[in-house]
C-alpha cells in the first residue's frame, strides 16, 4: 500500500507541476494582451529583446498557417506518450530529470493547445531581436528547455545501456 501512495503522489506531483507551469504561461500571454496588445513593441535591451505582441496563427516561423486541428492533434498526441512514458518510468532519483522534462513538455504543448482551441492562435511575445529570432512564448520556452535538457541527458548522464529498460515491453 506504501508503494501506491508513493506513486499516486508522484502523479500529482506531476499534475500540480503541469498546472503550476500552464497557469504560468496563460497568465503571461493574458499579460501581453493587456499591455503589449496594440501598443509598440517594449524593449528591454536594446537592439537585443524585446516584447511584442504577436497571434501566431502557425508553427514556428510561421509554418503551416490556420492549421490548428493539427496542431491540437499533435499536442493531444504528445501529452498521450507522454503520459505513457511517464507512468512506466522507474521511481527513483535518478530518474527525475526526465520526469521534469517530461512535465515541462506537457505543459508547454497545454499551453499553446489551450491558445489554439480558444482563440484559434497562439499567443507570442518574446523577440530576441539582435537574432531577428522568431517571437515565442512562456510554452514555448517550456518545450525548447525541455528538449535541450532531454537530449544533454541521453547524450551525457543516461548512457547505460539499461536506462531505458523500463520501455521494453517485458518486465523485469
Amino acid at each position: 500500500m506504501d508503494q501506491r501512495n508513493t506513486g499516486i503522489k508522484r502523479y500529482l506531483i506531476a499534475l500540480l507541476g503541469i498546472a503550476a507551469a500552464v497557469f504560468t504561461d496563460q497568465i503571461t500571454k493574458h499579460l501581453a494582451v493587456l499591455y503589449l496588445k496594440g501598443n509598440p513593441a517594449r524593449v528591454i535591451i536594446d537592439g537585443v529583446f524585446e516584447l511584442q505582441y504577436l497571434e501566431n496563427r502557425g508553427a514556428a516561423f510561421g509554418m503551416m498557417q490556420n492549421m490548428q486541428f493539427v496542431f491540437v492533434a499533435g499536442a493531444v498526441a504528445i501529452c498521450i506518450v507522454i503520459f505513457y512514458l511517464y507512468i512506466r518510468m522507474p521511481d527513483t532519483v535518478r530518474y527525475l530529470p526526465l520526469r521534469i522534462c517530461a512535465v515541462l513538455l506537457c505543459a508547454g504543448a497545454l499551453g499553446n493547445m489551450i491558445d489554439r482551441i480558444r482563440l484559434n492562435y497562439v499567443i507570442d511575445f518574446f523577440y530576441f531581436s539582435l537574432i531577428d529570432f522568431p517571437i515565442f512564448n512562456v510554452a514555448d520556452c517550456y518545450v525548447v528547455i525541455s528538449c535541450i535538457v532531454f537530449a544533454l541527458l541521453i547524450l551525457f548522464y543516461y548512457r547505460d545501456d539499461n536506462d531505458f529498460k523500463f520501455l521494453s515491453r517485458k518486465k523485469g
